[in-house]
């Protein structure tokens, strides 16, 4: 039954694909409009090339300009470059090869090792595969001669001013909405580990094994703190020769605001305090380790600092999803988690005459509390 689960997941992820594409906009209508734009830049370059100029090689500017509609300008204007190059280099080893040999196997025994070796080439970057499919191509053929050459490498660069040119002025991919995706999740799942780990301390009933699960759930906003940063990248190089005008053409979400390069780093502090926070705890119940976790009302007043900590970052998700930068907390909840504050700072000072053990964590995990209480509400950053 496994490969019928496969295929019934593969379908209804399809299923769910179109339909999102079909709601709004998001990455699956982008996906939908870069595959069209691929296809029609390969078909306007068939028209140009076979059609209205009837080149016999017009194979070759629908094929390249196929591949290099891109995800973003920037990487179609570069990989076109590459790609055009390494079309060139191919084009003139294989009529090397075929002119020297005079023989079909022994031209592509010449010239295939030698391209496969050069596509190896950093400045090819992943394009240099190209050189050796391009050598296959004109060798099989058979057309070698020196206007064949001039034709493919003519056609090639049609292929390659079609598909940037269609990449940048149709719909330009401009990869804004994965950031404030990735910062929404970033912030509301740490929010919800603060809220897993609240409700574990006010339950009073946790040990190594539910501190263990703490620690993996902290790690796993690692993995979405480095998607975040992937999608910065993307969005910044989208941006790259992009201007007003080409904007303009594309509805960017938002406005084109695009939150801080600042509140990545923001948050990717606050992931670190609350990964320090949860290691703190599982080694306060670690039986070969001379730290004890915080008794009693301390206990419950942190667990409830953690709570409405973990409300404000969700909050924080909730107003980047709408367009916003940041979310600040009410009066109310700013309040709360003052006197919690103090309620603290008063069981520290209390614990601190029953003994070292206690003191030591309680004072690790407040001092990661004000860190997250910091970072999280920006009135406090900006005092």
């Amino acid at each position: 039954m496994r490969p019928v689960d496969a295929v019934r997941r593969d379908a209804r992820s399809a299923w769910e694909a179109v339909r999102a594409a079909w709601r709004g906009p998001g990455r699956e209508r982008d996906l939908v409009v870069q595959s069209l734009k691929a296809a029609g830049a390969a078909v306007l370059a068939w028209l140009v090339g076979g059609v209205w100029m009837g080149d016999p090689l017009a194979l070759m500017a629908p094929w390249v300009a196929l591949v290099l509609v891109q995800a973003t300008v920037f990487s179609s204007l570069v990989q076109g470059a590459r790609q055009f190059g390494a079309i060139c280099v191919g084009t003139l080893v294989a009529s090397a090869a075929q002119a020297i040999t005079d023989d079909t196997l022994g031209a592509i025994a010449l010239s295939v090792p030698v391209l496969m070796l050069l596509a190896n080439w950093p400045r090819f970057g992943d394009q240099g595969i190209y050189a050796a499919t391009t050598a296959l191509f004109t060798i099989s053929s058979g057309m070698v001669s020196l206007s064949a050459v001039g034709h493919r490498v003519e056609q090639a660069a049609i292929g390659a001013v079609i598909g940037v040119a269609v990449n940048a002025f149709v719909l330009p991919p401009i990869h804004l909405r994965d950031v404030r995706t990735n910062l929404a999740a970033l912030a509301r799942e740490t929010g919800d580990v603060l809220h897993l780990v609240a409700g574990d301390l006010r339950e009073g009933e946790w040990d190594a094994q539910t501190a263990a699960g703490w620690v993996s759930a902290s790690n796993r906003l690692d993995h979405r703190l480095k998607a975040l940063r992937s999608a910065r990248r993307w969005s910044q190089e989208s941006l790259r020769l992009t201007y007003a005008p080409l904007r303009a053409l594309h509805r960017v979400p938002h406005e084109g605001v695009l939150p801080a390069a600042e509140e990545d780093e923001r948050l990717s502090r606050v992931t670190g305090h609350v990964a320090t926070l949860t290691r703190a705890l599982a080694v306060s119940v670690d039986d070969k380790r001379t730290p004890a976790p915080p008794e009693g009302p301390a206990l419950r007043s942190y667990a409830r600092l953690l709570e409405l900590i973990g409300d404000a970052l969700c909050a924080e998700a909730d107003s980047l999803l709408d367009g916003s930068v940041t979310a600040r907390p009410g009066e109310e909840t700013e309040k709360a988690m003052q006197e919690l504050h103090e309620e603290l700072q008063d069981g520290l000072r209390r614990h601190a005459g029953e003994g070292a053990a206690h003191t030591a964590v309680l004072g690790t995990l407040l001092l990661q509390a004000e860190n997250l209480w910091a970072e999280t509400v920006p009135g406090d950053r900006e005092q």
